[in-house]
């Protein structure tokens, strides 16, 4: 399995916005498909974005669609969330998830996924 960990997290007022960055060990991980998750307590995991190995097929929850956008740099063994317009329900610990598969039958399903990062919480203040 490949090791995640997240940073870039934080406080931020609403409207503002924050850049979440994943970065994997594995010297292959040009071949897994990356998601990112949020969790808030009591609360399932939820799907926020995910992008294929080769960055062809992205999709994003509803919630966040137009206000956030999911990339990768290959190069660097990294994915990234730019979160743009952040709302106060945005406010939730953000997982970075990883699955060597190229292209997932359900990315937006937590269960596709095998590798998990430790999480980074984001806060957004009204």
């Amino acid at each position: 399995q490949v090791q995640l960990v997240e940073s870039g997290g934080g406080l931020v007022q609403a409207g503002g916005s924050l850049r979440l960055s994943c970065a994997a060990s594995a010297r292959t991980v040009s071949a897994y498909t990356m998601a990112w998750f949020r969790q808030t307590p009591g609360k399932e995991r939820e799907f926020v974005a995910h992008i294929t190995s080769t960055g062809g097929s992205l999709s994003y929850a509803d919630s966040v669609k137009g206000r956030f956008t999911i990339s990768r740099d290959n190069a660097k063994n990294t994915v990234y969330l730019q979160m743009n317009n952040l709302k106060p329900e945005d406010t939730a610990v953000y997982y970075c998830a990883a699955v060597l598969v190229r292209t997932p039958n359900h990315p937006e399903w937590d269960t596709s996924y095998g590798s998990w990062g430790q999480g980074a919480q984001v806060t957004v203040s009204s």
